[in-house]
Formats: structure tokens, C-alpha cells, sequence
């Protein structure tokens, strides 16, 4: 998860350097990042079909060639364009997607109940890859160039992933007699009783409205602080100790997990988002904004894990990687959305209060079908219960 983080962060740090040397305006030199994401999105759907089909270690094989020939490619790059296509289709699409919803599907297979820290654990491999790689890739550009680290880069994922990946030969045991021995495993063929796409579409609208409400403040901070005259630097600072805690939050949330289940840790870190989101609008101080930006990282952070954990109590098994791949693309989506849609409101009104509030909304959509699919789930469970105490009378 580490490793193929870097094709995630590695770009922002080379982006002044890249821009300078092709003589391309901030937007145009900004597109590879976005086609990257857009590609880690879809690409974290196709690579988790595959997973299902092959076990995890085809899809982090895929990755990590894709991942080395992206970096190498990129680096000898003659223009933007090559730049751009190298990052979106290579890097983004074929290499770190497969180290995302892959990796956290199959982890939820191998494990009952602690499988809620489990997936934190290596769902939060992604943000210690957002605090390692940056500094790294920093130090080599400044003292070999841009180019050079890139090659450098790709060699050292081809070997280390792919490495990796070997080790992950084994297939998981998802037989039905491991869950009835403890944990939760409520898959059926019609989960939280609705049919499999509703509840599927459900699950992505959630995983876009969510994140549309978690973009405003990670991707406006250092632009919210520069308004306010903090400077950008202080914004850096709040966006580093935001990801920080992100990390600790999904530590936390996987013992939550583990003790109330997926959707009822979604619903509460979906309440809690909703709740720092709200404390942007009247406390806009430095030091508030220290708290809150470190309070919005610790409620955050476990959001996105839960839909592991939902999809693999509530679905079979056996679809597991597409099905957290669908929902990992929405949310990526939702990432990509909330950032130009907060920018645009900004645009509009002058400020970023609104932006704020847009969030919100969002967020209490998302909130709003928890609280929908938990309804049916006690519904359901109660209905049983019924069923079995009329049986026995």
C-alpha cells in the first residue's frame, strides 16, 4: 500500500520543476494528477474484478510493471502529453489501483474478528505513503533532477512490489464455517433486503457524498489559510497534521469496527465529519483552525475503510474486490467533485463560507443513507427474530 501510494503523491512534489521545464501554464502541468486519480479510481474496480477472479497477487504484479513503467516512461517524457498519458493510464489506471481496493478486499477476507483493524491497518498504509514519499522524492529532485528520480522510483516499486506481490500467492479462506465461529457476516444474496444493484448504488452515491464533504477542507486548507492571511505554509502544516491523524483515525475506527460493524462505524464517522465541517464557519482563527483541522483528520480517517467492511458483511464474498473496488472509484470520484466544486462556489460567491455549507449538505446525504440501509438491516434482523420465536412457539 506504501509503494503504490507513490503514484499518488509523487507528482505534486515534481509538478513546479515538470511545469517549468515544458513551458506549460500550472493548469495544463496539473492535468497528470487528475487523470491519475481518475484512473486510480476505475482502475481500483477493474484490478479488484480481477482479484476475484485470480487472487490479489495477479492484479499487484500488474501494478507493480505498470507502476515501474509509468515512472520510467514519464522520466524520459519528450513533452506534457506523454507526461500526462504515462500518469493516467500507466501509473494511475494499471499501477497504484492495484494497491488500493485489491489489497483492502483481500485483507477482509483473510481475517473475522479483527477484521475491522485489519483493514485499518493496511488502508492506512495509504496515508503513511502521503508522509514518506513527498520529503523522499523532494531530496532527489533538488540534487539529481526530476527525470533521474522518477527512474529511480519505478526501478525501486517494479522490485520491491513485485516482490511483494509473490508473497501473496495463497488464496484466502472465505468458507462460511470461519465467520460462524465468531464476527459478523450477514452476506446474502439480497443485502440490507434490497436487491444487490440498489443496494450497491446506494453504497456509491454514500461513497461520493461523503468525500464530496471530505474535499473542501483537504484540498482548500493552504488556499483557505492563504485568503485569511495565514499564509500558504500554515495551510501545508494543517493539511500534514489533517493526514496525520487521518492516520491514527483509522487505527481507531478499526477497533470500532471490530466491537459495532461497518455501518454503524460509517454512520458515526459520517456524524462526527458533519460536526467539524460545521465548526469551520464560526471559528476561523489560527489556532482553531489547528484544533479543527486535527479534529477533521481524527473523525475522518475511517470513513472510507468502513465500505470494506460493509461490502464484505453484507455481499458474498466472493465478489468482494469489485464490489469495494465500484465503491473506492465513487469515492475517488467524489474527491475529484468536492475539490472543483468547492473551487467553483468559491468563484462564484468570493468565499469560502458557502463551500463550507455546500459540504455539509453532502455530508448529511450521506449520513442520511446509513441511517437508511441501518433501518432496513434492525427491520430485517427484528422480522427474523419474529420469525424464529413464532417457529418455536
Amino acid at each position: 500500500m506504501v509503494i503504490g501510494a507513490s503514484g499518488m503523491y509523487v507528482v505534486a512534489v515534481v509538478l513546479p520543476a515538470v511545469q517549468a521545464e515544458f513551458g506549460v501554464a500550472r493548469g495544463v502541468a496539473s492535468m497528470p494528477y487528475t487523470l491519475s486519480m481518475i484512473g486510480f479510481g476505475i482502475g481500483g474496480m477493474l484490478m479488484g474484478k480481477l482479484a476475484d477472479r485470480f487472487g490479489v497477487m495477479i492484479p499487484l504484479l500488474v501494478g507493480a510493471v505498470c507502476l515501474g513503467l509509468g515512472f520510467i516512461l514519464a522520466a524520459m517524457a519528450p513533452n506534457i502529453i506523454v507526461f500526462t498519458l504515462a500518469h493516467g493510464l500507466l501509473i494511475g489506471l494499471c499501477g497504484s489501483s492495484a494497491t488500493f481496493s485489491p489489497l483492502i478486499a483481500d485483507t477482509s477476507l483473510w481475517f473475522v474478528r479483527r477484521r475491522g483493524i485489519a483493514v485499518a491497518v493496511c488502508a492506512s498504509g495509504n496515508y503513511l505513503g502521503g508522509a514518506i514519499w513527498p520529503p523522499i522524492v523532494q531530496h532527489f529532485v533538488e540534487t539529481v533532477g526530476w527525470r533521474q528520480t522518477y527512474i529511480g522510483l519505478g526501478i525501486v516499486c517494479f522490485l520491491v512490489m513485485g516482490s511483494l506481490a509473490l508473497l501473496m500467492r495463497r488464496r484466502p479462506p472465505i468458507a462460511s464455517k470461519a465467520a460462524a465461529r465468531g464476527g459478523v457476516d450477514l452476506s446474502s444474496e439480497r443485502p440490507f433486503g434490497l436487491p444487490m444493484g440498489k443496494a450497491q448504488l446506494l453504497l456509491c452515491v454514500a461513497g461520493v457524498a461523503c468525500c464530496v464533504a471530505m474535499a473542501m477542507p483537504q484540498v482548500h486548507i493552504v488556499a483557505y489559510c492563504g485568503d485569511l492571511g495565514y499564509g500558504a505554509a500554515r495551510g501545508a502544516q494543517m493539511l500534514s497534521l489533517m493526514l496525520a491523524c487521518g492516520v491514527v483515525s483509522r487505527l481507531i475506527s478499526g477497533l470500532i469496527c471490530d466491537r459495532i460493524g461497518g455501518l454503524r462505524t460509517l454512520l458515526l464517522g459520517s456524524a462526527l465529519q458533519g460536526i467539524a465541517l460545521l465548526l469551520f464557519l464560526p471559528f476561523d482563527g489560527l489556532a482553531s483552525l489547528y484544533v479543527i483541522s486535527a479534529l477533521f483528520g481524527l473523525f475522518q480517517g475511517g470513513i472510507l475503510p468502513s465500505y470494506a467492511i460493509i461490502v464484505r458483511e453484507y455481499f458474498p464474498a466472493r465478489e468482494a474486490g469489485g464490489r469495494v473496488g465500484a465503491v473506492i472509484m465513487c469515492t475517488m470520484l467524489g474527491m475529484a467533485l468536492g475539490g472543483w466544486m468547492s473551487g467553483q462556489i468559491f468563484d462564484l460567491t468570493g468565499s469560502y463560507h458557502a463551500a463550507f455549507l455546500n459540504g455539509i449538505l453532502w455530508n448529511l446525504l450521506n449520513l442520511g443513507i446509513g441511517v437508511f440501509l441501518l433501518r432496513r438491516t434492525l427491520r430485517k434482523h427484528d422480522g427474523g427474530s419474529a420469525s424464529l420465536q413464532g417457529a418455536s412457539a
